[in-house]
């Protein structure tokens, strides 16, 4: 019998569409993988950034220098980025809006203009961070919203170093931290901050002489009650305490509460 084909060119037609599609979507493939190699890898997302601000117009502490140069190092093991100034210009609402917290450093008396407060004030009311370190409680005795901030402002010391053994609250003792005997200048503050704030540790006054706050003598804490968190310590005067692996880890604790990388301060 004979082989009858029936010839249409309807059928032709669809042979080359078949063939038309084959090679686009061959071409799409070929592209989208190019695409997929020539891509520049996505930008990984830049490090909070954090201020130390060392500003003094009174007393000037020898341990300003090492107190940066340990917030660098802690920084760096927190995955911060620690930028210095002394400049009261960064206190404005723009250069303020590049970092999470501002550290006082062993800040003194005044340091900023009533603008320049006010964008700090704004700052931690929208949630960034502060962090005082010992004389930040000898700054600013007339901005009221600043001694609400710090907790209590200074009033004395004994003179030269006291020694003391530090006690931490309940849930806030830190690795190693049990018989920790410190020596440095400690604080007579103002008033105790206790009802104001959360009570990180404390010191013993029976332990040295010159003491003026009684048994309950606080001398580091934090609270949010402005906003933002605020975390302070009254240590920090003496130059040997920043290589104490109890006082570095104190302030890194201080670092991560401040920076909302950790709830406990």
């Amino acid at each position: 019998t004979r082989d009858l084909r029936i010839y249409s060119p309807l059928m032709d037609m669809r042979r080359v569409l078949a063939v038309l599609l084959t090679l686009l979507v061959a071409t799409l493939t070929g592209c989208a993988g190019r695409e997929r190699h020539s891509r520049s890898p996505e930008p990984t997302a830049a490090p909070m950034r954090i201020l130390v601000f060392t500003r003094t117009s009174g007393w000037r502490h020898d341990s300003i220098p090492v107190a940066i140069d340990t917030l660098r190092e802690l920084g760096a093991e927190a995955g911060l980025q620690v930028e210095h100034s002394e400049d009261p210009a960064r206190f404005d609402a723009g250069p303020l809006a590049r970092y999470r917290a501002v550290v006082f450093a062993n800040t003194t008396l005044d340091v900023l203009d009533a603008s320049q407060q006010q964008a700090f004030e704004r700052f931690v009311g929208a949630g960034g961070g502060y962090i005082g370190i010992h004389s930040a409680a000898d700054t600013e005795y007339d901005w009221p919203w600043y001694g609400e901030l710090v907790g209590a402002w200074f009033d004395s010391h004994p003179p030269g170093l006291q020694a003391s053994p530090v006690r931490f609250e309940a849930g806030h003792a830190l690795p190693g931290s049990a018989g920790w005997q410190v020596r440095d200048e400690l604080y007579n503050y103002r008033r105790n901050p206790r009802a104001q704030v959360d009570v990180i540790a404390s010191v013993d006054e029976s332990a040295y002489a010159g003491g003026k706050m009684g048994a309950d003598h606080p001398i580091a804490w934090c609270h949010a009650r402005l906003g933002g968190r605020a975390w302070y310590t009254g240590l920090g005067h003496d130059i040997p305490l920043y290589a104490d692996p109890r006082f570095r880890a104190h302030l890194l604790r201080g670092l991560r509460y401040a920076t909302h990388q950790s709830d406990d301060c």
